[in-house]
């Protein structure tokens, strides 16, 4: 069930549109959606053949009414369904908009720290691509970009809420980390030079254990490039540290904190550094069969602090994307270095001898 706070914000934006408040100006409805196949096969799996499964079925909601608009987007997959955003939001003028409700973290690179289907190793520590419920205000001015957002909690207000998209604190699996997120400031400034970007990153936040009542501090900096050059070439580098308190009350005194997201929760290092460097290039083929490939190298390497059952992860991402159309064809091979969704434990935890692990994902989706 989608959270009370999403619900309200629909409630309210549908109903605003819909009774005429501002029935002056016309309003504009814009649905669209998406449906995935995906096939999976893996080194460390039992499936000699792979699988090839129903991955996703996404409904797009976009409103427009003159200053005010609604952006929202829910999905279905295998197992579970889970609000992926949903944000009502004013223009004030031509550089300032405010939104509120599931709206994208602002923090790293934008929109995404990454090239392909599976994206770096920051989506899976909640620090790309997440969304939260709260409120954010935009500001763009010349060549700069300002993001100041706070976030109430997570888009499901539930540590055991594991069926998610974003990456979020939970629960584990034998509940003795039970945290949620309670509170989180966040602030990102961009400038452009010429096609490029520079950017800096700033998150600093509560959680809170469920059990004992107790909070504690997170925060997170960054520093991101992402620069675009002739030839279609794509350069992103991101340098990122976070951390979050340790203490026996909070269910982290081992230095590792439990999340969740696609139905399975995970513990990673309480405090890491990661760094991130993805290269990428756009071939434009306009023919009958391709508009475009995109091909790129996404590495991210997680240094874990030096304390006791904790390691470093590696996760690097090398494929290329076909684009026909509202089709697109993402063959990624993934390698992973103790690195969870690529055979490891978690992300920066130490569970035995560490291996690489691989696996061939082919992701084939219709976007209309």
């Amino acid at each position: 069930m989608r959270s009370v706070v999403t619900s309200a914000l629909l409630t309210l934006g549908l109903t605003m549109f819909s009774n005429g408040l501002l029935a002056e100006e016309e309003t504009k409805v814009d649905i669209g959606g998406a449906v995935r196949l995906n096939y999976a096969w893996k080194d460390y799996d039992k499936e000699p053949n792979g699988t090839f499964e129903f991955e996703l079925f996404r409904i797009d909601v976009d409103v427009e009414h003159g200053k005010w608009f609604l952006d929202a987007q829910y999905r279905w997959y295998q197992g579970f369904e889970a609000i992926h955003h949903a944000e009502f939001g004013y223009k004030l003028d031509k550089n300032n908009t405010v939104v509120t409700g599931v709206t994208q973290v602002p923090f790293g690179i934008e929109p995404y720290a990454s090239h392909s289907f599976w994206f770096g190793g920051t989506y899976y520590l909640g620090l790309e691509d997440d969304y939260d419920a709260g409120i954010k205000w935009r500001h763009e001015g010349g060549d700069w970009i300002f993001d100041t957002a706070y976030f109430f909690n997570s888009e499901y207000d539930s540590p055991s809420r594991w069926g998610r998209y974003s990456f979020d604190i939970s629960s584990s699996y034998n509940n003795e980390s039970a945290n949620k997120e309670d509170g989180q400031l966040n602030f990102r400034a961009q400038y452009k030079l010429g096609k490029h970007t520079l950017g800096a990153s700033l998150q600093t936040g509560k959680f809170r254990n469920t059990t004992s009542l107790q909070t504690g501090d997170h925060w997170a900096a960054g520093m991101h490039f992402d620069g675009k050059f002739e030839g279609g070439w794509n350069v992103q580098a991101q340098l990122v540290q976070y951390q979050y308190d340790s203490a026996a009350e909070l269910g982290t005194a081992d230095d590792r904190i439990a999340l969740s997201a696609f139905e399975f929760p995970f513990d990673i290092a309480a405090e890491a550094q990661v760094s991130s460097f993805n290269v990428a290039k756009t071939f434009n083929i306009g023919n009958d069969f391709l508009d475009s490939i995109t091909c790129y190298n996404d590495s991210t390497y997680i240094k874990a602090s030096n304390r006791s059952g904790l390691t470093d992860s590696i996760q690097n991402v090398t494929g290329c994307m076909f684009a026909k159309g509202g089709m697109y064809t993402y063959v990624d091979w993934i390698a992973g270095k103790n690195m969870w969704f690529a055979g490891g434990p978690g992300v920066g935890v130490y569970a035995g001898p560490e291996k690489w692990r691989s696996r061939l994902n082919i992701n084939i989706g219709y976007y209309f």
